[in-house]
């Protein structure tokens, strides 16, 4: 869910319409960011050669997600998306629109720290310090400071920067897994030979925790407003996006179990492609993979200061945020911009890249569940199928509950933090609520 360059383009491009292929650019390049460097490790390291199958089934649900975005995109029209949608659709519920437009941010803040810590352990992976930790958290910092201060500075420089780097991340992402699988030094029958242990559960929940990497579907419905018959080119655009971003997650982890052996993969999961790629590309491999990873992440990073800052703006607006957030310099939200900076980075030096992915999932697959509520509940208004609806819902249920037992069985300290984590944000949006809901019936 969050924003890209394109939001730049659609502003520079007020009298033309856009057509289906410009919409499937905008999700694209909100989805294909650096979700794949980021997820690529922690998948092998705990289902080995079915990963491409596990980021397979989370582009599944993410198809899941999108059909109720698709169906409250079409019939609200609104560019404001996630947080709009609930908000009209139960206009009397204040607490739970104030809480989602709460996880939607925060969700954003989490994929902001993401990218910045990934970003951070391709960067510094060819220094003797790349195993420290809190280098690589202040090299995190660092990267998220230089793109808050470029979004400071100017909306048509940030554009002209995130054109170069969205489709040169695209051309060396696709030039990656062409090199990586002819590389291969091993076939898929191979690999099941010699990984014996198949695990159902597993694969699920890596499913499940690969969703945060197709995030930015929806960027389509925020250019409602500038495209010709948005109920034919909502859906059209958002589909082909999806399976586009499986084709070319699945290509690369597909390249990268052929070519780079699995230990090498789960020894530097936080920068398993680099790594892996020196032994089996050379030095122009290593150097190209890790080119890739800081575009990619950078770009995302870019993006999601960008357009999560305005959304919190507008959430600060309507009250359910400090009416600071709310004000512009320059048609610039600075203080927008500047808390989600500190917010990223407070959750990095709080955090670890693995319960940083596991909060954004979580936090994507039940806004996404509640759109998939709102949706369920003006189905007759959408035009929405029955059982669609209620796959969708039980699928981002089921993917919740799996992250979640994950966590329970495995890791319950980290259960306890984003546990701590969603209890201030429901503390935080409740407060917020029964602000709003008093000045109102003052008024």
């Amino acid at each position: 869910m969050k924003f890209n360059h394109n939001n730049f383009h659609i502003h520079r491009r007020r009298n033309k319409a856009l057509g289906v292929p410009e919409l499937i650019a905008i999700a694209l390049g909100g989805m294909v960011g650096g979700g794949i460097f980021t997820v690529l490790g922690i998948s092998v390291a705990t289902i080995g050669v079915y990963t491409p199958l596990a980021i397979a089934l989370g582009g599944c649900i993410a198809a899941l997600a999108a059909y109720s975005y698709i169906k409250l995109g079409v019939y609200y029209r609104d560019e404001g998306a996630t947080y709009s949608f609930y908000k009209k659709t139960f206009p009397a519920t204040p607490f739970a629109a104030s809480l989602v437009g709460w996880w939607v941010i925060f969700g954003y803040i989490a994929t902001l720290a993401l990218y910045a810590y990934t970003f951070a352990s391709y960067a510094i992976s060819d220094f003797s310090f790349a195993e420290n930790e809190w280098i690589r958290k202040l090299v995190a910092g660092g990267i998220i400071a230089v793109f808050t201060a470029i979004n400071l500075w100017s909306v048509r420089g940030m554009g002209r920067i995130e054109d170069l780097m969205v489709y040169t991340k695209l051309i060396i992402l696709v030039l990656i897994s062409v090199v990586l699988i002819n590389r291969g030094h091993t076939t898929i029958p191979q690999l099941l030979e010699d990984d014996q242990q198949f695990s159902l559960l597993g694969i699920m929940i890596v499913a499940s925790v690969t969703f945060v990497a197709y995030e930015g579907f929806q960027l389509v419905i925020n250019a409602v407003n500038e495209m010709e018959r948005p109920e034919r080119n909502i859906p059209r655009a958002i589909y082909a996006a999806i399976v586009l971003a499986i084709l070319i997650y699945v290509v690369i982890a597909l390249g990268a179990i052929l070519a780079i052996p699995f230990e090498d993969i789960v020894r530097n999961e936080e920068y398993a492609l680099a790594a892996g790629a020196a032994d089996t590309l050379g030095s122009w491999g290593r150097g190209l993979v890790i080119a890739g990873a800081l575009l990619a992440t950078s770009s995302a990073i870019s993006g999601t200061v960008f357009g999560a800052s305005r959304q919190m703006a507008v959430i600060a607006h309507d009250g359910y945020f400090p009416a600071l957030l709310a004000r512009r310099h320059a048609r610039i939200p600075v203080y927008a911009i500047l808390t989600m900076a500190l917010c990223a980075f407070a959750l990095i030096l709080a955090g670890t890249l693995r319960v940083i992915l596991e909060f954004g999932s979580v936090t994507f697959l039940l806004v996404s569940l509640m759109m998939a509520w709102a949706n369920f509940r003006i189905r007759h208004r959408t035009g929405s199928s029955l059982w669609v609806t209620v796959l969708a819902i039980i699928g981002l249920a089921a993917g919740t509950v799996f992250i979640f037992y994950y966590e329970l069985i495995t890791q319950p300290e980290q259960l306890i933090f984003i546990g701590g984590l969603y209890a201030l944000l429901a503390v935080g949006a409740w407060l917020y609520a029964r602000n709003n809901r008093v000045q109102l019936s003052e008024s």
